[in-house]
């Protein structure tokens, strides 16, 4: 497990006031709609669903009973609520999170890395990069549950997906750039090609079992985590201007 702390942001040349809004953006969504995790019914209705987007279809359930297969627990599992526009839910899904740990998580990796992303490309840049890099890592998610026949009907929220990206972006633009992470409890500067490949190793590992099945574990979308990624370093390069030699 890898914990990064901080980067080097002494070349960074301007205030990154997107990566800003996009953490406030996030922590708002959490705190107003979400009333911190506790309403369900906001995050059901507006949720990414893969059946209503690649059909383009509402569906509303009822709250149903659980019954874990491993441990016999059982709990229950709130209905999706109604969506006016489910092709919205791509968007507003990254700006939704199911606990405090998967916010502060995300918020963490976003401050870290997005400034320095968002200071090379150039807001107009980034905010479309950030944008198309969390629809393309839930539709990396679908893909991978339709492949293997997995729920269509369980949602997807989180910044997951486009911070992912975000990584991704930053492996090319900034890979020796030194980033403090916390590595087996050990407080060290690494370069960010290490630190990155090493957070993506992670997501290799634990989802090798589950790209095959699209699912989530844990709460945790691998799929979307990996697509995303590939998707920020291609995007990244090609959307990142130029610097001349000297």
């Amino acid at each position: 497990m890898i914990i990064p702390i901080g980067d080097d942001n002494r070349d960074r040349r301007r205030t990154p006031v997107l990566t800003y809004l996009f953490l406030a953006a996030n922590i708002l969504v959490f705190a107003l709609f979400q009333r911190f995790g506790a309403d369900w019914e906001f995050t059901y209705s507006y949720a990414a669903v893969p059946q209503e987007i690649l059909t383009g279809t509402d569906i509303v359930s009822e709250m149903r009973v659980y019954s874990d297969p491993i441990t016999g627990s059982e709990y229950l599992v709130p209905g999706l609520g109604v969506t006016p526009f489910v092709y919205l839910t791509l968007l507003t899904s990254m700006f939704m999170h199911g606990g405090w740990a998967h916010l502060l998580g995300n918020m963490l990796y976003l401050f870290i890395f997005g400034d320095n992303v968002e200071d090379r490309l150039g807001r107009g840049r980034f905010i479309l990069f950030y944008l198309l890099s969390g629809v393309a890592a839930t539709y990396a998610h679908i893909y991978f549950s339709v492949l293997s026949e997995a729920s269509l009907t369980t949602p997807l929220v989180g910044a997951s997906g486009a911070i992912s990206a975000v990584l991704g972006a930053y492996l090319f633009l900034f890979p020796r750039k030194r980033v403090r992470v916390i590595l087996l409890r050990i407080l060290m500067p690494v370069p960010a090609w290490v630190a990155i490949l090493l957070w993506f190793g992670f997501q290799l590992i634990n989802g090798v079992g589950l790209l095959g099945s699209g699912s989530q574990a844990g709460g945790v979308a691998y799929a979307a985590h990996i697509g995303g990624f590939v998707f920020g370093a291609i995007a990244g390069l090609l959307l990142a201007p130029r610097r001349k030699a000297r």
